[in-house]
């Protein structure tokens, strides 16, 4: 492949599909009411209450798992870019990214002050496992990403548990500190909200993140999204178009069996000390899978025009403020659901809360291609920016 990307020039596809995946990532927050998982006070009718659960199943079959894997690997696809540019300049980026990390790590503390299900932790930590990697070869990174991707931690807890059968996983760290977050986001003021957030509420977050496989997985996914990037697969070519067709085939192929193996194993399996390794793991794989064929399918999709349909294209401004509008979309979300604010946790079935989403997107949507026919990055974005370079 002889194409080349400059250093100013941006991939409508994946602004597309990252404003995409981001969208998915509001409409399950708001479905989870910002991790706020209390019974509502009121009776809904019993055909709302039907469309309710149709909608949770839905959304959640679809997304849930797939839009933060989605979000994940474009995120090592940006740092591909950002170290291919700096090292066309005769720049090593590797000390650069690593300080962008820990502006990260900043952003991410100011996104949970507000929301205790911050994933911007996660990343800023897990980024640095692509400082070690980066100047390695095509196959050595893929195989160093397939074996993550395969959780063997989980593995090793697994068959550790087939030769000790006393043995006894450790796990739900994370549950203390969920009930008392849950409280306080339920009954408390905006800065008991705040102070719970900043100390329960990472702990809760991050906690259940590692106990569910996503260190592995995250790091696997950003590795891969790299490797989509020195391969050029995001770049519209007949070697692209065969690899996306490869991709969807075979991972709709796969999603079948992992999906079965997901739903139907772990009833069979009667020793929780393999049960909950097993439970990590595998709905992992179905996830990756289902993640490949929604890329895929945008992917060709947009491939199929210039500029991608023009539902993709309205996603662009959305995904180039990425940054801005997960943040700001968290804020406007807990105001919205949590104590302090509107209380719609007690009111809002699954239904209310894709339409509170939308609301929310439309909003944001609005604000941000107002903001970039202004100026050229999103406010969040431009002092990430600005601040890496310092």
């Amino acid at each position: 492949m002889t194409q080349t990307l400059k250093t100013t020039e941006r991939l409508g596809v994946v602004d597309a599909l990252r404003g995409f995946a981001l969208l998915a990532i509001v409409l399950l927050h708001n479905l989870e009411h910002y991790n706020l998982f209390l019974p509502l006070e009121c009776t809904l009718p019993a055909w709302l209450q039907t469309v309710d659960k149709y909608a949770w199943d839905t959304m959640f079959f679809l997304f849930a798992g797939k839009a933060y894997a989605t979000f994940s690997l474009l995120f090592g696809f940006s740092f591909y870019i950002q170290f291919h540019n700096a090292e066309k300049r005769g720049t090593d980026f590797r000390g650069r990214f690593a300080w962008r990390m820990c502006l990260l790590f900043l952003f991410a503390q100011l996104h949970a002050l507000f929301y205790n299900g911050d994933i911007l932790l996660l990343y800023a930590v897990v980024g640095f496992a692509l400082i070690p990697v980066c100047k390695l070869k095509d196959k050595a990174v893929f195989w160093i990403a397939v074996i993550l991707l395969l959780q063997p931690y989980e593995w090793g807890r697994a068959i550790y548990a087939m030769i000790n059968p006393e043995y006894v996983p450790v796990t739900g760290h994370y549950i203390p500190f969920a009930k008392l977050a849950e409280e306080v986001t339920a009954t408390g003021s905006f800065f008991e909200v705040l102070r719970s957030n900043i100390t329960d509420g990472q702990l809760y977050s991050n906690i259940w993140q590692v106990e569910n496989g996503r260190l592995f997985q995250t790091a696997a996914l950003f590795m891969f999204g790299m490797l989509l990037g020195r391969r050029k697969y995001f770049m519209k070519s007949e070697e692209s178009l065969r690899f996306w067709k490869r991709m969807l085939t075979g991972a709709a192929i796969a999603f079948i069996p992992l999906h079965c193996l997901r739903v139907f194993v772990p009833e069979l399996i009667t020793n929780p000390s393999i049960l909950v390794p097993y439970k990590i793991a595998v709905p992992s794989y179905a996830n990756f899978a289902f993640m490949i064929v929604l890329v895929s399918v945008f992917t060709l999709l947009w491939f199929k025009k210039d500029t991608g349909y023009s539902w993709q294209s309205l996603l662009i401004p959305y995904g180039r403020m990425s940054l801005t509008n997960y943040i700001s979309q968290s804020i406007m979300g807990v105001t919205i659901y949590y104590g302090f604010g509107l209380a719609m946790y007690k009111y809002a079935g699954a239904t209310g809360s894709l339409l509170i989403a939308l609301l929310i997107f439309t909003v944001q949507l609005i604000f941000s291609r107002w903001w970039l026919a202004r100026h050229k990055q999103g406010p969040l974005e431009f002092l990430w920016r600005k601040g890496t370079w310092i």
